[in-house]
């Protein structure tokens, strides 16, 4: 026993004394295997989950690596049971290997023939294996390779994929250090992924995760296909390639709703892909238009869900997944594992941002008192209408208003979810409102005047959420969101991280009503920033000068 911050329990669950002296460099170490579920103030509520364990094993750390951290800073002896299981869990990746026969053909094969007789059996599996030319061996349905590494994981049996990839038709494409260089880390983001052959990255945002992408198009040299959450975001990918690499314009695409391009690069969204006509999705020849040797899927935990049955089909093509959380709100973290790939590489936020390469921020959550007059309203509403009412409170407008005078003269992001509320805001700011219908030239004119500090108060929806460089904002303030979303509240606090050039520190701002629902979904959405080791300050509306 020691005196450490971790007290490791038998239903896998681990417990952190957020206080304690260690508690930071336990956290950092744990959350290589561990998920947080719960984040009160003084102890943090962690799970071993068994994608977990095969994320971090993927990435290579081993069962004796993961036991030696809970050994380290647990208070007492780890349940024997405990180190059983993750030596059991992390011991079944890889049992089964994908490859490929000089002839080819595609094989499952492992030496364990009790598990090849137990998948061989199961009703899924066993129509995707086509042959059983030898005892330690199975022959795959050549279509089948995506669909079998998702039943295999659904089954407890994540394969390792050694089947190689396509080289696609090679194009040349090398990084312009002009004044800059890779950091360490997102060298060894690239170096990672290529000596795994497919995965994810996961970077904070304001870390390069479009310079990952870069460098991993540089050393595969080879036509890319970029998917990318939304237009702005395409064309923010097209401006940095043509800045960071020796790419020109001829020689990449953009293929969206407005353009229809297909180049050697092509950077396509994800809504053009899910785009159906006649029932029918009306793009997918674009997915075999060119001969594509790597495919990078942007803020790969927002990916649609019929991409994953697109992307099964995709499995002979390098896949590199770029993305700030692996959290994904419905659930689907299994179908990234499988079918993009295991976790390749993970820079905690705070790790980049003691290394000076995103900026410190401060986070503090505004408790707003509803009047009596809307406490009744709430109370008396249906359980569905009771978010709406107390994420777009009357009350939340007054102290919007004082924040923004507290921050007079920095570059301030208002953040809401419902329209309406956004109009008002733009209104009472005298500040123009972005919104999903705000049209893309327009959207880019408003971002570039807030960069250039012309325009210091913008209000937006949740298109601001993905993939929008705005380096400069140092204040955001967000007065509804998206339910519970953490994906959301990565995606929110990681505009403010970029380095600023002004050397002033992030302040992140969530306006909740107290005694609601909007209360609890803030906790939900606070997990993700207390994972990355960032704490949240409480204040009361009624403190805030005015």
């Amino acid at each position: 026993m020691s005196d450490g911050p971790l007290i490791v329990q038998s239903d896998r669950t681990v417990l952190l004394e957020v206080a304690h002296p260690l508690a930071e460099d336990a956290r950092h170490d744990l959350a290589v295997f561990a998920e947080l579920e719960r984040a009160p103030e003084h102890i943090h509520t962690y799970r071993i989950t068994r994608l977990g364990l095969w994320n971090a094993r993927a990435a290579g750390h081993t069962a004796d690596d993961m036991l030696a951290t809970l050994e380290r800073y647990s208070k007492f002896a780890i349940p024997q049971t405990v180190s059983v299981d993750i030596a059991e869990t992390v011991g079944r990746y890889g049992r089964l290997v994908i490859e490929r026969t000089d002839d080819g053909e595609l094989i499952l094969r492992s030496r364990d023939e009790a598990v090849l007789a137990e998948i061989a059996n199961a009703k899924r599996i066993s129509p995707l294996l086509v042959g059983h030319p030898t005892p330690d061996t199975f022959l795959v349905a050549a279509w089948a390779r995506g669909q079998l590494k998702q039943e295999l994981v659904k089954l407890g049996w994540p394969a390792e994929d050694l089947a190689g990839y396509t080289p696609g038709t090679p194009h040349p494409i090398s990084l312009v250090e002009d004044g800059w260089a890779l950091r360490d880390y997102q060298n060894k983001a690239v170096s990672n992924f290529f000596e795994g052959g497919s995965g994810v990255v996961v970077l904070p945002c304001g870390a390069g995760k479009t310079l990952v992408g870069a460098g991993a198009m540089a050393t595969a040299k080879t036509n890319t296909l970029i998917l990318v959450t939304n237009t702005v975001s395409a064309r923010q990918w097209r401006a940095e390639l043509l800045k960071r690499t020796t790419l020109t314009e001829e020689e990449i695409g953009e293929y969206s709703g407005q353009v229809k391009e297909i180049k050697p690069i092509t950077i396509a969204t994800y809504q053009i892909l899910t785009a159906k006509r006649k029932g029918e999705y009306a793009h997918l020849a674009l997915l075999d238009a060119m001969d594509w040797g790597l495919v990078v899927y942007d803020e790969v935990h927002l990916l649609p869900a019929p991409v994953f049955k697109l992307t099964a089909e995709l499995q002979a093509r390098r896949r590199l997944g770029l993305t700030a959380t692996l959290v994904r709100e419905d659930g689907r973290e299994g179908d990234v594992f499988s079918l993009i790939g295991p976790k390749r590489f993970d820079a905690p936020w705070k790790e980049i941002e003691a290394q000076g390469f995103i900026s410190p921020a401060a986070c503090y959550e505004v408790r707003i008192d509803l009047p009596q007059s809307e406490r009744l309203s709430y109370a008396a509403a249906a359980d569905d209408e009771r978010y709406r009412l107390a994420a777009t409170a009357p009350a939340k407008l007054d102290v919007v208003k004082r924040l923004v005078a507290k921050h007079e003269g920095e570059r301030i992001l208002v953040i809401g979810q419902y329209l309406d509320q956004i109009e008002e805001l733009a209104e009472a700011l005298d500040a123009p409102a972005l919104t999903g219908s705000t049209p893309i030239d327009e959207r880019e004119r408003l971002y570039q005047a807030f960069r250039e500090g012309s325009l210091t108060v913008l209000v937006v929806s949740k298109v601001a959420n993905f993939s929008v460089d705005l380096p400069e904002a140092t204040v955001a303030i967000q007065v509804s969101g998206s339910f519970g979303s953490r994906q959301e509240e990565a995606q929110r606090l990681g505009r403010l991280l970029r380095p600023k050039e002004s050397g002033l520190s992030a302040n992140f701002y969530t306006l909740v009503a107290r005694d609601t629902v909007d209360q609890d979904f803030a906790q939900n959405r606070q997990r993700f920033l207390a994972e990355q080791g960032y704490s949240y300050t409480i204040l009361d509306s009624h403190a805030l000068a005015a």
